[in-house]
């Protein structure tokens, strides 16, 4: 009856120790694994139901193309956002982007001290 209650104990104190280093984020290390991480997290991002609801809701009637350069920093958030080229001429949609884009966390973390500048172009 000891031997199984001490089993017990150790199974689950090895479960609940070992949880948190399962959701640990993945630290990324080489520049194209940034780059295809943020553009997959990205475009991820354009498509969901939340962003097409928040675009919809006040810039139904924009259509074009942009191109913009997202800076990434250790923490996995977003440092900077520049456009670089647009055919759409409404800067208030690229205010908006530009906050949507910089309240993003990606799912991933960088070596310290470590940045990095990626450029995407997307179609709306």
């Amino acid at each position: 009856m000891k031997t199984n209650r001490l089993i017990i104990f150790i199974g689950l104190f090895l479960f609940l120790f070992s949880a948190p280093a399962f959701s640990q984020k993945k630290v990324l290390t080489d520049e194209e694994e940034v780059t295809e991480m943020v553009t997959k997290e990205i475009d991820a991002e354009f498509h969901s139901e939340s962003f097409i609801k928040k675009k919809n809701k006040k810039f139904a009637a924009v259509t074009g193309t942009m191109t913009i350069d997202i800076g990434v920093v250790q923490s996995g958030k977003v440092s900077s956002f520049f456009k670089v080229d647009d055919d759409i001429n409404n800067p208030n949609f690229t205010n908006f982007l530009s906050e949507y884009i910089l309240e993003h966390k990606f799912y991933f973390k960088l070596q310290k001290q470590q940045r990095y500048k990626i450029r995407y172009s997307i179609t709306f």
